[in-house]
């Protein structure tokens, strides 16, 4: 497992953007699968954006596809999640998490063994 630190969040108007990102405490954050999950107040938690371990294979739901977006740049050891457009619906804590890694990138929470500690991200209307 790896421990994960996200960092980014905060307060941004409705239409702004946020990078959020997401790095290793030790080790190389490139050997996993990482994927981005957000969670609102009483809501379950919800998948947003993942990359593949190379970085060429990404998903995003459609519920925020065109706005999310998640990115590796691999000399920073870190994982990024590009948010635009941001509704105040998007107002949740982001998680990021890693997972074995896979040509496929995974929406289920199970398949993720190692998160963070969560960011806090809030969009005002």
């Amino acid at each position: 497992q790896v421990q994960l630190v996200e960092s980014g969040g905060g307060t941004v108007q409705a239409g702004g953007s946020l990078r959020l990102s997401c790095a290793p405490s030790e080790g190389t954050i490139s050997a996993y699968n990482t994927g981005w999950f957000r969670q609102a107040p009483g809501k379950e938690r919800e998948f947003v954006a993942g990359i593949s371990w190379r970085g060429d294979s990404r998903y995003s739901p459609d519920s925020v596809k065109g706005r999310f977006i998640a990115s590796r740049d691999r000399p920073k050891n870190t994982v990024f999640l590009q948010m635009n457009s941001l509704k105040p619906e998007d107002t949740a804590v982001y998680y990021c998490a890693a997972s074995p890694r896979s040509n496929y990138v995974s929406s289920t929470r199970g398949s993720y063994n190692s998160w963070g500690q969560g960011t806090q991200v809030t969009v005002s209307s």
